[in-house]
């Protein structure tokens, strides 16, 4: 329906445009070609300017190969000191050889590495990861992530039954204050 009215739509501008330049011809007034020419410039200033807000806007569309890197926990996106302890005990790294190392770490220091495979499937436009751990595994690797993507990154998701939601983002981990 959407369709047929903006066909129509376009029809009438068509119609009104080649009116106003027939006029213009007519009576050799060149208001009546200057004023069209003025409206479709407009138009197509308009649907630039909402073609780019869209591009800016749209999600970016990840690939196995943007999974790849190290991985902490997103202080930012719940601030305080549960996320402050959860970044200085939790970060993983996906290699490109697509394994996935899980690190419980005591700040720098790492306790204890979980090992496992990453795979990606692909059921929409945008990749998502499927790990596997090699048993036993960690709480928090009990179910794949949930991706939330932007226009420019990404965060993963893991639901611990421990501590809920944890939020990892791509980066290294820096010691904190």
């Amino acid at each position: 329906m959407s369709w047929l009215f903006l066909t129509l739509f376009l029809v009438f501008l068509l119609l009104i445009t080649f009116s106003f330049f027939i006029v213009g011809l007519i009576t050799k007034n060149n208001n009546y070609i200057k004023l069209p020419l003025l409206f479709w410039c407009i138009i197509l200033v308009l649907y630039l300017i909402a073609l780019g807000v869209h591009h800016l806007n749209a999600k970016i569309v990840l690939e196995k190969e943007d999974f790849y890197g190290t991985y902490t926990i997103d202080r930012n996106y719940f601030p305080g000191e549960q996320a402050d302890w959860q970044y200085n005990h939790f970060r993983f790294e996906i290699k490109e050889n697509d394994s996935i190392y899980f690190y419980v770490t005591e700040g720098s220091d790492i306790v204890k590495t979980y090992k496992g495979k990453i795979y990606t499937r692909a059921p929409f436009k945008s990749a998502r990861p499927v790990i596997r751990m090699e048993e036993p595994t960690h709480h928090i690797l009990t179910t794949n992530p949930t991706i939330y993507r932007k226009s420019w990154n990404f965060m993963m998701v893991f639901k611990s039954p421990k501590f809920n939601n944890m939020y990892f983002r791509k980066g290294e981990w820096e010691e904190i204050d």
